[in-house]
């Protein structure tokens, strides 16, 4: 749609380490809005760089970075590896909201320096594990996040001082939250709360129940995937984005 690509392998230092990040947007003029592209449990891997291009395909300077830098330089789960696969459960467990948060700082101060960037027009979105990662990046930047999306998010409305939930009131832009009806992970009763929670905080947004679908279904490497509950989703983010961001 917009031509050309223009990719960059950068590290961002946050601080608290070097945060590998994949950078992508249209070679055309721009600025271009920026996308937070928050990475799913397994890791930044090549599925999320190409799904990160399709959106920068749509107008959009997309960042993606390696949320698990802290511990390790970089992952990538091994489907088949039960060793891989223990090690993913404990690196998440070293990531929070207020971790990405301040994360996501820094990834917009990086791009309020590249002219490439309209970093006062910000959308975000996050899929499982990185689904309050985008709720919560929305209240901690609502001065400029317009739009977040989480596709079947976790611990979105927890017994915890740092649930999302908690923070609804503070979000000026659109959310959107999709929940698989099968899910593992999360179950219907704390989507009913947390849809609750967004019409009490009277969020701009909705709650939309995937049903039939498991969790994981935008995912093409995983065994939940489903071609039209995927697609459906790339319709639902980039009517999101257009609205708000364009």
């Amino acid at each position: 749609m917009f031509g050309g690509m223009a990719e960059h392998h950068i590290e961002i230092d946050t601080g608290e380490g070097a945060m590998g990040t994949y950078v992508v947007h249209s070679d055309r003029e721009g600025p271009h809005p920026v996308v937070l592209f928050l990475m799913d449990a397994p890791g930044k891997r090549q599925l999320l760089h190409d799904m990160a291009s399709r959106i920068a395909n749509e107008g959009y300077y997309v960042m993606l970075p390696q949320l698990y830098y802290r511990t390790v330089p970089e992952f990538e789960l091994d489907f088949d590896s039960r060793e891989s696969l223990k090690a993913m459960f404990g690196l998440m467990g070293g990531v929070g909201n207020a971790m990405v948060g301040r994360d996501a700082g820094a990834l917009l101060a990086h791009a309020e320096a590249d002219p490439m960037a309209n970093a006062s027009r910000v959308g975000v979105v996050g899929y499982c594990m990185s689904g309050p990662f985008s709720l919560w990046v929305a209240a901690e930047h609502n001065d400029r996040v317009l739009a977040a999306a989480s596709f079947y998010g976790v611990r979105l409305h927890v017994d915890a001082s740092d649930s999302p939930h908690l923070r609804l009131g503070e979000i000026n832009g659109e959310v959107y939250v999709a929940a698989a009806e099968h899910d593992d992970y999360i179950d219907f009763a704390e989507i009913d709360r947390l849809e609750a929670a967004m019409q009490a905080a009277d969020v701009n947004g909705r709650v939309e129940r995937f049903w039939d679908k498991h969790h994981g279904f935008a995912f093409d490497d995983r065994p939940a995937h489903d071609q039209w509950a995927e697609d459906r989703h790339w319709a639902r983010l980039f009517d999101l984005f257009s609205r708000n961001l364009s």
